[in-house]
């Protein structure tokens, strides 16, 4: 049965065999994040530790997207799998399957039906002049609601308008606990709301404060972007979920190759707080993209040019 990758570990250390093994794939996952380079036997040696695992929970063990400590989950995770991320992206998500935590799914189904126009006279768009607004005030009714928003908003905000530049690290962390730690209820309201409007749609855009969260003064390249998101355990663990997830298929009713949309939309929430945070590209529209180009890609062009459709021209998402 799949556990959680604390309890996994703490089983896999009791028992003398998987511990030496574990050592082995701690060993291996240090030196990948040191970059240091593994000569072919090394490299060998860690794929048998991995092998090594056969059935035991720790190699099927999942995180839950808001469980405590969920860095040293993912930490695990990662160290066990070390084998399928050697500087590539990978579409195994190290989360619980959100069909199984049913508080997401029945959520991110009502707001999937809401953002594709249906259920439009809900309560949420239901004569209100701006929705973002009207999300903003519900947001208001809940202290933590407030109270986390506050904070990112604060610290996203700082050096705006001099010649300082924000604090990136600290406003990712800001949006993260929020979109973690308040109720959804309240995060997709104010990400998600349906505008009519340009005004409705700016106050939409710049709800992760994107002068700080996505900007840069300069457009990086699409290939530093995903570097800086693979040396960062959420960060890649929140693209494999979204690479999962995510998927585009021709075949499928709603262009998911997982069948549902809903859980495409919670990946994506999670790539936000992210360095591939992603946003709206407009007031005027719900097309979102990465802040990054493709223009001096080299022999790598294709490569960063499938890291860029992945928001820009996905019909999943």
């Amino acid at each position: 049965p799949q556990s959680d990758c604390i309890a996994a570990e703490q089983l896999c250390l009791s028992d003398a065999a998987c511990n030496a093994t574990y050592r082995v794939l701690e060993s291996c996952a240090l030196a990948k994040a040191r970059l240091l380079p593994l000569d072919q036997q090394s490299r060998v040696r860690c794929l048998h530790a991995e092998l090594d695992l056969g059935d035991s929970s720790l190699l099927h063990c999942k995180c839950h997207r808001r469980m405590k400590r969920q860095e040293q989950c993912l930490r695990i995770f990662w160290t066990v799998h070390s084998s399928m991320t050697d500087g590539e992206m990978t579409n195994t998500s190290p989360y619980e399957n959100p069909a199984n935590e049913e508080h997401w799914k029945t959520d991110y189904n009502k707001l999937a039906a809401l953002v594709s126009g249906k259920g439009c006279s809900s309560q949420l768009a239901g004569g209100a002049t701006n929705p973002c607004l009207k999300a903003t005030h519900v947001c208001n009714l809940s202290k933590k609601c407030v109270r986390l928003r506050t904070d990112y908003a604060s610290i996203c905000t700082r050096g705006a308008g001099s010649e300082d530049i924000c604090d990136r690290r600290k406003c990712h962390r800001g949006l993260r606990n929020f979109f973690e730690k308040v109720p959804e209820d309240f995060t997709k309201r104010i990400l998600f709301c349906p505008c009519q409007d340009e005004l409705c749609g700016e106050r939409r855009r710049k709800t992760i404060v994107p002068n700080c969260s996505f900007q840069y003064n300069t457009k990086p390249n699409c290939l530093w972007l995903l570097d800086s998101c693979l040396e960062d355990h959420i960060c890649k663990s929140r693209l494999a979920d979204f690479q999962q997830n995510c998927q585009p298929a021709d075949t499928s009713p709603d262009g998911c190759s997982q069948h549902s949309r809903a859980a495409c939309l919670q990946a994506y929430m999670g790539m936000i707080g992210t360095p591939m945070t992603p946003n709206y590209i407009s007031n005027s529209s719900v097309e979102v993209s990465l802040w990054c180009t493709c223009e001096s890609s080299g022999n790598q062009k294709e490569k960063c040019d499938q890291i860029l459709s992945m928001f820009e021209s996905n019909k999943c998402l």
